[in-house]
């Protein structure tokens, strides 16, 4: 009979099951043990990591932007104001897809080409849960349209907020600068801490130099947010402190009354109370609007200005370079009169030209057949340049350097702006070191008319004619009046004497009465000046060559029949009243022969 096989092993079967049922008890063990491990470690072990963490998921610190300081003239008109506008501002972090949102937004609220390129640029500078700036000055019509919109835009906000305005636009615009946003290279050099919550800086002029007084300190908010992000209540504020407030040395009506002289030419002007050293006006024309950069200029619109053959962007009462031409004569005759090389009686002979020992070149006068018989007050009074040739030759450039220096020539005058240069004072030293070649006496010649080497800004003209109306006394030149905490009292700014220059009484008069000269008689070269009852004022003219006189010295060189860019520059340096001083003056007028009747229009306005 055939044996069967039993189908089941129950044994088998039930030592299977124990085994397996074994196994997994100790891994469920193991597991848990595991899991229990990873808890304790956590709970005990990274109890105040996490705690940080969860804190910082559920409160943040929002920065608050100080409200930056106001800037007024000396007479409290307000020259640089803060605004309400809304802006529209992208929270990378929060939006859905920022391309898409970005086109989206745009169907609703036209967004430039410029407001993409500012808004990327700030995107590279900031973190990615920051509010930055997309579109400023929003008009009402498309606030109300994004309100409408809104929940098809997370991330996306309106803030109110205030931005810089200057309503006077080109008026000041080469004093006061402006402000733009933040770049790269600034971020590294600034307190980002301070400037968390800010997008904008002082770029030239006031704004910049006075950046850290009128910035303020930065304030936070302590706030509760949701699941989304999204805040929920303030739990705590620490305000944010003001800037201060700043008060300019400036007098708009002076500073408006320059610019109205000058009529749009190009130019620039310098006024300076000579007793402190206050800058009363100061002028570069053309001018810019600073409210375009602060709203952030298109590159097309920079390069116009860039490119503009005015030069709007270039401050010329502060950069720009001029020869001193002849008002330079006032101080080398203060520095022969002291040294005794001459005397106010001692005179020469002008038959129009000078010729240096054994030297074939002769050095012409601005007038074709000489003064004759010429003494210090008429050289000065008729600009006579036959006159300074001679007493350069028997000076020498190291003291015509010297008298200069002490006049605060070629070397920054330290106004409270960044960006003056120092002008040139020509001497066989620099000439080697920048030209690579020797000093010539014909160079001193040249320099004895302010012609040659020499160059100059409006301001050093300025403050050197304020130290020869103090007869001597040199100020500092300075723009900031004073300085107003938040609540308090104006702290005024006190001046600065730099130096004296220590010349005998009888050599200030003579220079001075000869300046006065210039403008009181018939011979002087600023005569048509006209006459006043009303001050006294002591002047000196100059003309700057942009080209060498062509041809034969003996036909007239007339001005009107060369291009307007070759003409010759014109320079007036003036203080009034004589007795004591409240203005001194210089003014400079591009290819235009009306220095004279523009120093007269201002004097007229600050004096009368």
């Amino acid at each position: 009979m055939q044996r069967l096989t039993p189908l089941k092993n129950h044994q088998q079967e039930i030592q299977l099951i124990i085994n397996r049922t074994v196994i997994a008890f100790i891994v469920i063990t193991c597991s848990i043990l595991l899991l229990m491990g990873r808890l304790i470690y956590l709970q005990v072990y990274k109890h105040n990591l996490y705690i940080t963490l969860s804190t910082k998921n559920w409160l943040d610190l929002v920065p608050i932007e100080p409200t930056r300081g106001l800037i007024y003239d000396r007479n409290q008109v307000l020259l640089a104001e803060n605004i309400p506008v809304f802006s529209l501002d992208v929270i990378p972090m929060q939006a859905t897809n920022l391309a898409t949102t970005l086109l989206q937004l745009n169907k609703i609220i036209t967004l430039s080409e410029n407001d993409m390129i500012q808004f990327n640029k700030q995107l590279k500078q900031h973190r990615r849960f920051d509010e930055i700036p997309l579109k400023l000055r929003l008009t009402e019509d498309e606030v109300n349209r994004f309100a409408e919109n809104q929940h098809q835009f997370p991330g996306v906000v309106i803030k109110a907020r205030l931005m810089r305005h200057y309503p006077y636009e080109k008026s000041f615009s080469h004093v006061i600068g402006y402000m733009g946003r933040i770049n790269t290279q600034e971020l590294q050099e600034i307190d980002t801490t301070n400037y968390s919550a800010s997008y904008y800086i002082g770029k030239l002029g006031i704004e910049k130099y006075y950046e850290e007084e009128l910035h303020g300190n930065v304030g936070y908010q302590q706030v509760e947010n949701d699941a989304h992000g999204k805040t929920v209540r303030v739990l705590k504020e620490i305000k944010s402190n003001p800037g201060r407030n700043i008060y300019l040395t400036l007098d708009i009506g002076l500073q408006l009354a320059a610019e109205k002289a000058l009529h749009g030419r190009r130019g620039a002007i310098v006024a300076i109370q000579p007793a402190t050293g206050q800058v009363l006006a100061m002028v570069s024309e053309p001018g810019y609007d600073p409210n375009q950069f602060v709203l952030g200029m298109s590159q097309s619109n920079y390069q116009s200005l860039q490119q503009s053959q005015d030069r709007p962007l270039y401050n010329r009462a502060l950069r720009g370079l001029y020869p001193l031409a002849s008002t330079i004569k006032p101080y080398l005759a203060l520095a022969g009169l002291e040294s005794g090389i001459i005397t106010p009686t001692d005179t020469i002979y002008d038959p129009g030209w000078f010729q240096l020992r054994n030297h074939t070149h002769r050095f012409h006068d601005w007038v074709r057949y000489g003064h004759g018989m010429v003494d210090l007050n008429k050289a000065i009074i008729s600009s006579c340049d036959v006159y300074f040739y001679h007493l350069a030759n028997k000076m020498g450039i190291h003291r015509m350097d010297a008298i200069l220096t002490q006049f605060g020539f070629g070397r920054l005058t330290g106004i409270d702006l960044e960006e003056e240069i120092a002008g040139i004072l020509a001497s066989p030293e620099w000439k080697q070191q920048t030209k690579g070649v020797r000093w010539y006496d014909g160079d001193t010649i040249n320099s004895a008319i302010g012609q040659g080497y020499m160059r100059a800004t409006p301001l050093q003209l300025a403050v050197a004619t304020s130290i020869l109306a103090n007869r001597g006394q040199h100020f500092m030149p300075y723009l900031l009046l004073g300085e107003q905490l938040p609540g308090k009292a104006v702290i005024p700014q006190q001046s600065v004497l730099l130096n004296t220059i220590s010349l005998r009484t009888i050599s200030w008069e003579t220079v001075i009465t000869a300046m006065q000269h210039v403008v009181a008689t018939p011979a002087g070269t600023a005569y048509r000046y006209g006459r006043t009852h009303r001050y006294t004022l002591a002047a000196k003219t100059g003309t700057a060559q942009i080209i060498a006189r062509r041809g034969n010295r003996d036909e007239v060189d007339k001005q009107q029949d060369l291009e307007e860019k070759l003409r010759d520059h014109h320079l007036f340096i003036t203080f009034a009243p004589i007795d004591k001083p409240k203005i001194a003056l210089a003014v400079i007028t591009e290819n235009s022969n009306t220095a004279i009747e523009v120093a007269r229009d201002i004097l007229d306005y600050y004096l009368t």
